[in-house]
């Protein structure tokens, strides 16, 4: 867990934890301009915003609760591994719901939050511009979910 920038550590051991602050850091770590951080409703395979920058509000109720396999971050759920589109405008996969792309956003990529096996949400983040995250901006981002997940009550 080595590679959890600074900032983001000091986040996470704050009580209570700000949600959206650990959010539009992890944001800004990516040189990112948009994400959202979900987690799993208890009992459910609902995914529930917790955060989110970005999003325009006619969204928001889209975005709100998200079925387990339903666009990036419900696929990232099901799949339990990172889902990634360098362009999310030009997908013709079927991953990104139509809505998605009135977000404007193109590189995006959406990881679960998983500790020791259990699924507790996921987190996405994207770019204005076509973009193709590395091993390790995805590995980091995972590193992250990790440690949110340590710290969700």
């Amino acid at each position: 867990m080595n590679n959890i920038p600074e900032k983001i550590s000091v986040k996470l051991e704050q009580n209570p934890i700000d949600w959206q602050s650990v959010l539009e850091e992890t944001i800004s770590h990516f040189d990112c301009s948009t994400g959202t951080l979900h987690f799993l409703k208890p009992d459910t395979s609902i995914l529930e915003l917790k955060a989110q920058k970005g999003i325009p509000d006619f969204l928001i109720p889209k975005v709100w609760a998200i079925p387990i396999g339903k666009g990036m971050a419900g696929i990232a759920a099901e799949r339990m591994k990172p889902v990634e589109m360098c362009n999310l405008q030009t997908d013709a996969s079927g991953v990104a719901r139509p809505a998605a792309k009135k977000t404007k956003v193109e590189g995006s990529l959406a990881a679960p939050l998983i500790h020791e096996g259990k699924l507790y949400g996921t987190i996405g983040i994207a770019k204005p511009m076509s973009y193709d995250f590395t091993e390790e901006e995805i590995a980091s981002l995972m590193g992250i979910g990790e440690m949110i997940c340590k710290n969700i009550d």
